[in-house]
């Protein structure tokens, strides 16, 4: 299956070394109509991650994966499906593309940690950071 990642799963020694052994990186992609932010379902939560918000005529920068199904079952784990995040998909050459979105957020800012991980992976992917998307 495919899986679009935009956030610290990004980070290509991340991924094919610790969170996904045999994941396999396609491609950079930008998701249009939607934009990266930082968030925590709980409102106490000092710290924010990645998400999604819809917000037309922008687009979130992100990377490709060929995942397996226990790929996406360590991912669910990780991403605290259906708690925390949820799946939505689109299409992309006539495939199923999954990725996860937070729903229910209030807006915080990442631990800086965070922030380094998801830079390496904009460099991984050959991502430009300074530009806005």
């Amino acid at each position: 299956m495919l899986y679009f990642s935009y956030g610290s799963n990004l980070n290509h020694n991340q991924m094919k070394n610790f969170r996904c052994k045999g994941s396999i990186y396609l491609k950079n992609f930008f998701l249009k109509n939607y934009k990266l932010s930082f968030c925590h379902p709980n409102k106490l939560n000092k710290f924010g991650y990645a998400n999604l918000i819809n917000k037309k005529g922008s687009k979130t920068p992100g990377a490709i994966w060929k995942i397996t199904k226990e790929h996406e079952e360590i991912l669910d784990s990780y991403e605290q499906f259906p708690e925390i995040y949820q799946k939505d998909f689109f299409n992309l050459a006539k495939e199923k593309v999954m990725f996860y979105i937070m729903r229910k957020y209030y807006f915080k800012n990442p631990p800086k940690s965070y922030v380094d991980t998801i830079n390496e992976g904009y460099k991984n992917c050959n991502i430009d950071k300074r530009i806005n998307y």
